[in-house]
């Protein structure tokens, strides 16, 4: 089981970052913040726009960047914090630290499949209590996780046999999850876009920290371990994973976070930044 990053572990991380270049890469939802009432709930949080700053102007030795499945205007919302690099939707779309927004797709031939199953999904919940259809734009989610247990696993199968017809059918991909169902592009997959972000932005000698809660983020954590990084596990409980290091929930993630910011400001004068 992954081991618990502990304080003196805490330390001597913090401690390592401030003495080499570091890519810091998070997720939002379940990491820095607790689940919103829903998908498309945007609740900024002062505090952690304060601190995300804190890390960010340490741009010389600390890349920050924010890779998340929500849509890239919600975490535009969210952390409007600049020298940041701001990826939403796995990493389909993203802002560069300068501030330039770029997309790795054009969805317009997979619009309209998506458009077929947002009405069959749609019909599917209605009148039904417990269930949330977000709409992405590059994709498509069946939340249920409010729901009672037997009926989401009923819905979900019948969305999913409505999903796997329209993957079939173009460039789509079907993602299962907990009472939880997505339809994406095959690139929308944070592996993939932790590759393409590095390649793009290369930084010779960077290590990398990576901070995630779930199975998406287990396929970033896969390329950051054979790019010799330390991925880092966001879990109430010990739980199978990729992760080097656990942390027990956004609580956790953020004392950390201002540990490293309490680091780098004692071993960076104002005067060096």
């Amino acid at each position: 089981m992954t081991e618990r990053l502990d304080t003196k572990r805490g330390e001597e991380l913090a401690e390592k970052i401030a003495q080499s270049r570091t890519w810091l890469v998070l997720d939002y939802d379940g990491t820095l913040a607790e689940f919103a009432p829903t998908p498309d709930t945007l609740l900024p949080d002062e505090e952690l726009i304060a601190l995300i700053r804190r890390l960010a102007v340490h741009s010389d030795i600390l890349r920050v960047v924010i890779l998340s499945g929500r849509m890239f205007s919600h975490i535009q919302t969210l952390l409007p914090v600049p020298g940041i690099l701001l990826a939403g939707t796995y990493g389909l779309e993203y802002q560069t630290f300068e501030g330039t927004k770029n997309t790795l797709i054009d969805n317009a031939a997979e619009r309209p499949y998506l458009e077929k199953l947002k009405a069959a999904w749609a019909a599917l919940i209605e009148d039904r209590s417990g269930f949330y259809l977000e709409d992405k734009g590059y994709t498509l989610a069946l939340h249920g996780s409010k729901a009672e247990e037997q009926e989401a696993r009923e819905v979900i199968e019948q969305a999913n046999q409505a999903a796997e017809i329209v993957a079939d059918r173009s460039a789509l991909r079907v993602v299962g999850g907990y009472q939880f169902l997505e339809v994406a592009p095959t690139i929308a997959d944070k592996g993939q876009s932790m590759n393409t972000l590095l390649e793009r932005f290369p930084w010779p000698g960077a290590q990398i920290i990576y901070i995630g809660d779930d199975d998406k983020d287990e396929q970033a954590f896969a390329v950051v371990r054979e790019r010799g990084g330390i991925p880092i596990v966001v879990a109430k409980e010990p739980r199978q994973s990729l992760a080097l290091y656990r942390l027990t929930g956004p609580d956790e993630v953020r004392q950390w976070l201002v540990a490293l910011a309490d680091k780098l400001e004692s071993t960076r004068p104002a005067g060096d930044l």
